[in-house]
């Protein structure tokens, strides 16, 4: 299981919102890419970068920091980026491909452009997630803030069909709440989905992350986490281990 410790930007800033609520907003850095290298030092490969910014449509200056911020994440050694937020147009993708990101998460669109998340599926192929979110089992869009008339397995079901292998599944409700995570709800989605799925929200302790490695890489592929990491419940370590610990368990079975 591929753990990703995640950095959401703000204005060049790392942040976590509850409930990806902009004003629930609690600042941990001003330098993401020290973050970065960080994280990159105590075992990381991977880290989820959100650009928040961008997912709220702000103002000039702020998408400059935040891009600024995630050209200098991608280039921290070792490190391979996961990257979103906002991502709504071929160009988008392109910037983010061209910065260096590994994989571009597009979420919004699955939804309210389907022809371009097809479109962009067929040109970028494996560097593509799907990113949905849900709340009581109702898809949320343009940063949390919008819900649709659309239940979460109606979108997971067509990801297949739109060109998607990769997806990131958040549950809202639990976003930077740090209240556990509901294991049986990933192995749905991954059911749904007919691939693994990056599981997101309310991890808090290293039993959540064992849970999720135990569900086995035929449900998870990786695990997302934040709040936890920068407020101490959570060791960054402990969690690397766990996560790998689940990677030998499969080959052991």
């Amino acid at each position: 299981m591929i753990l990703f410790p995640a950095i959401d930007l703000i204005a060049g800033q790392v942040v976590r919102l509850r409930q990806g609520e902009r004003s629930q907003m609690d600042v941990y850095s001003t330098d993401p890419v020290a973050v970065a290298r960080d994280f990159a030092a105590r075992g990381a490969r991977w880290i989820h970068v959100v650009d928040l910014s961008a997912t709220f449509g702000e103002d000039e200056d702020s998408l400059a920091k935040n891009a600024q911020a995630i050209r200098g994440i991608c280039q921290v050694e070792g490190i391979s980026v996961d990257t979103g937020g906002g991502v709504r147009s071929m160009a988008a993708v392109e910037r983010l491909a061209e910065a260096g990101a590994k994989r571009i998460a597009i979420g919004t669109a699955l939804v309210r452009d389907p022809a371009f998340a097809r479109a962009a599926a067929e040109r970028f192929g494996e560097l593509l997630v799907a990113d949905v979110a849900a709340k009581a089992g109702q898809v949320r869009v343009n940063g949390w803030r919008e819900g649709e008339a659309l239940s979460a397995d109606e979108l997971v079901a067509r990801l297949s069909a739109l060109g998607y292998r990769h997806l990131v599944y958040t549950d809202v409700a639990r976003d930077g709440m740090q209240t556990g995570i509901d294991a049986e709800a990933y192995r749905h989605i991954a059911q749904v989905a007919g691939f693994p799925v990056v599981a997101s929200g309310g991890i808090a302790t290293i039993q959540d992350v064992k849970a999720l490695a135990a569900l086995g890489s035929g449900v998870i592929e990786g695990a997302i986490t934040g709040r936890a990491l920068y407020e101490g419940s959570l060791d960054l370590e402990e969690a690397l281990a766990a996560a790998h610990a689940g990677e030998v368990a499969d080959v052991d079975r």
